[in-house]
């Protein structure tokens, strides 16, 4: 492949996968107001366009065309920045996501993979991504110059460092499985099934622990229910977004939401299996069912957020930490420790 055709390929793979992240995201919002007013006996969205499928569209209008309101006293260089850092991070850690085998575009006979970028270090890089998005927050909390943004942003940055260990400390287990950093080696080391019944994904590799662990302290990585403390509207008033407006307020919240579909990507590589699952019917069928697994998994997992957060309800601030520290981190060493066992004995 010459460097212009690459060129091309990349930019069409860019374009497609912000068009259907964007789209998914907007998407995400309203299942969430529609499940969440469910679960609390409303109606949710219904008036814009059928069922309301269009209210995302009036929302990203509404966001687009309200004033955007800059107080007097934040420092202003960084206010705007902040919120443009974490959108910026939170979309950065989608480009190493594989979603399927490769393919062969029928238009220029290149065969590519189903991802923006293939690197042998992905699970590292989405590590050290994902950590880049606790500056963002501090920043905008920082750079309001109001105390209950202080605070909100104090409470993320000691939160998200906390369970950013506990996270990172959950997916040795994997690595040491695979024996491998690349997200796509990962899911082909989970392909087959025992007795032809059994998948051989990791949760049924002895990692539900390790499972447990990540999907708790991604709920607290991405700041959701019941670990919203950052932005915990009865006592801080929303917390480290107080004073943003209009479009820098839609980007926190972008970000958010980008990180649930990205955690949810995560959780489905290293623990379900990718994009594995039953292939049947004609060869068309068999070709599309890997990305439909694969989707189907992450739209499981974007369910369960919001499920958990219509049921539970949030921890004190001293709870919170003290389940991250004396819990959760030593449960993943644990994890580590039985895992890195298992595979010295050849288990």
């Amino acid at each position: 492949m010459d460097w212009t055709t690459y060129i091309l390929v990349s930019v069409i793979k860019i374009v497609i996968t912000l068009v259907v992240l964007l789209t998914a995201v907007a998407y995400t919002v309203l299942l969430e107001r529609k499940l969440v007013a469910r679960i609390q006996n409303r109606w949710g969205p219904t008036r814009v366009g059928p069922f309301g499928l269009l209210q995302p569209l009036a929302d990203g209008l509404k966001f687009i065309l309200k004033e955007d309101l800059v107080p007097a006293n934040v420092y202003k260089p960084l206010f705007i920045a902040a919120p443009m850092m974490s959108m910026a991070v939170a979309l950065m850690s989608i480009a190493v996501i594989p979603i399927g085998e490769s393919v062969t575009l029928p238009w220029l006979g290149v065969k590519t993979p189903l991802q923006i970028t293939d690197v042998n270090i992905g699970l590292l890089f989405l590590l050290g991504v994902g950590s880049l998005s606790v500056y963002g927050i501090a920043l905008a909390g920082w750079s309001s110059n109001s105390k209950y943004p202080l605070l909100g942003s104090l409470r993320a940055s000691a939160q998200m460092v906390s369970y950013e260990l506990s996270l990172g400390v959950a997916l040795i287990g994997v690595v040491l499985i695979a024996g491998t950093l690349s997200l796509r080696e990962i899911v082909d080391a989970q392909s087959g099934a025992w007795l032809g019944l059994v998948p051989k994904w990791n949760i049924f590799r002895g990692q539900i622990v390790g499972f447990f662990v990540f999907l708790t302290a991604a709920f607290a990585e991405t700041n959701r229910i019941p670990f919203d403390l950052p932005e915990s509207e009865t006592e801080l008033v929303a917390g480290y977004h107080t004073e943003y407006s209009s479009m820098k307020f839609a980007m926190f919240f972008i970000a958010e939401y980008t990180h649930m579909v990205t955690v949810g990507c995560v959780a489905t590589l290293l623990f379900f299996g990718g994009w594995h699952g039953p292939s049947f019917g004609p060869e068309i069928l068999r070709a599309l069912l890997p990305v439909f697994w694969f989707v189907l998994k992450v739209f499981l997992f974007l369910f369960l957020y919001i499920w958990i957060r219509g049921t539970l309800p949030r921890f004190r601030y001293d709870q919170l930490m003290a389940f991250g520290w004396k819990f959760l981190l030593p449960l993943a060493i644990a994890n580590v420790l039985v895992t890195g066992l298992a595979v010295a004995l050849g288990a």
